[in-house]
């Protein structure tokens, strides 16, 4: 099955590129850049990553991404992870980017994109793997402050397949963000949302996903199972939920495998995908897996949740369709 898993064509959908910064390159940014770190080796930085909440885990995510100051270091950072995601055969990426999370502390928004553009177009060239770009809006922000990020986004908009809501959901309902999610769709955006694992309120910021901003696809989602009309409308819908499995084990009580078992016998459109793997110490192979060792998973279960996400990637039909018959092949060449 490893075997199997190695060679399985992937679709990752839930990726925080600033979640792939590795002590390593931290390392070397923060030497180019002239900045010190508080840890003084690779070894004291990876062990320093340990949470038990997504609001400790958002404290060193932040802290991290300091380094990222200059348009190469948003290039060498994607570059990384799409290198590592080739390796284990990821043939599509959405890639969450948080502009915000820089522009806050004085790096220009066209800094970021232009690194990230640049290191989409030359993946594809030279690894083979094809991204494309989502934009996040920081969720403990402002609606305004979301607003014209959207704004400063549009000379961009060919660039940036879609917007998303992340960072720390406490206090901050999606329905803060309506009008924003509202105008990102009128721009032409595609939209999706966060919705953490066992956070306050969890249902009910999924009911507004749903009703008040009407999501073509939900981060996380886990907790639509505690409310059957939620399953019900997003079975209706046809909408896809991005699991992270292994990100779960570190900031709830588990990988949250039997939910995601569940969904398969929902006949939900569940996928799995790595978060932040710098961090949580895990790409997306091991977050399948992961999931393949706690739930006994079959080969036809590996292939339908690689089939889950290329069905609900933001790619025309014909490039699905395309990676579609790559995985029918490799899951017919391997029985």
């Amino acid at each position: 099955m490893d075997e199997f898993i190695a060679g399985l064509p992937k679709c990752e959908l839930h990726l925080h590129i600033e979640g792939t910064l590795e002590p390593e390159l931290s390392f070397e940014l923060a030497k180019r850049n002239g900045l010190t770190l508080p840890h003084r080796t690779v070894e004291e930085a990876r062990a320093a990553f340990t949470f038990d909440s997504l609001t400790t885990f958002l404290v060193g995510y932040y802290e991290g991404m300091n380094v990222l100051l200059k348009e190469p270091d948003f290039y060498d950072l994607a570059m990384a992870y799409l290198a590592k995601a080739a390796a284990q055969n990821v043939r599509y990426a959405e890639i969450f980017f948080d502009p915000q999370a820089h522009t806050s502390r004085g790096v220009p928004f066209d800094v970021v994109i232009r690194g990230l553009r640049r290191a989409v177009l030359d993946a594809e060239r030279l690894h083979g793997v094809r991204a494309q770009l989502i934009m996040c809006f920081l969720r403990d922000f402002s609606a305004g402050y979301a607003m014209a990020t959207l704004l400063e986004s549009l000379p961009y908009r060919e660039w940036i397949v879609g917007v998303g809501l992340d960072s720390d959901e406490r206090g901050n309902p999606p329905a803060k963000f309506e009008k924003v999610f509202a105008r990102a769709r009128e721009e032409g955006y595609l939209l999706t949302m966060h919705c953490d694992v066992d956070q306050e309120d969890s249902t009910e910021h999924i009911r507004q996903v749903l009703q008040v901003i009407g999501v073509d696809r939900i981060d996380h989602g886990v907790n639509a199972l505690d409310d059957p009309a939620l399953v019900e409308e997003i079975k209706r819908r046809g909408l896809g939920l991005t699991v992270c499995p292994v990100s779960n084990g570190f900031v709830t009580d588990g990988s949250k495998a039997d939910a995601i078992r569940r969904m398969l016998d929902l006949d939900l459109r569940v996928t799995i995908n790595s978060d932040d793997p710098a961090y949580f110490r895990a790409y997306v192979a091991e977050n399948l897996q992961l999931v393949s060792d706690e739930l006994g998973l079959s080969r036809e279960d590996l292939v339908r949740l690689e089939r889950n996400a290329f069905e609900i990637a933001w790619l025309p039909r014909a490039v699905k369709d395309a990676f579609l018959t790559e995985l029918d092949t490799y899951a017919r060449s391997s029985r």
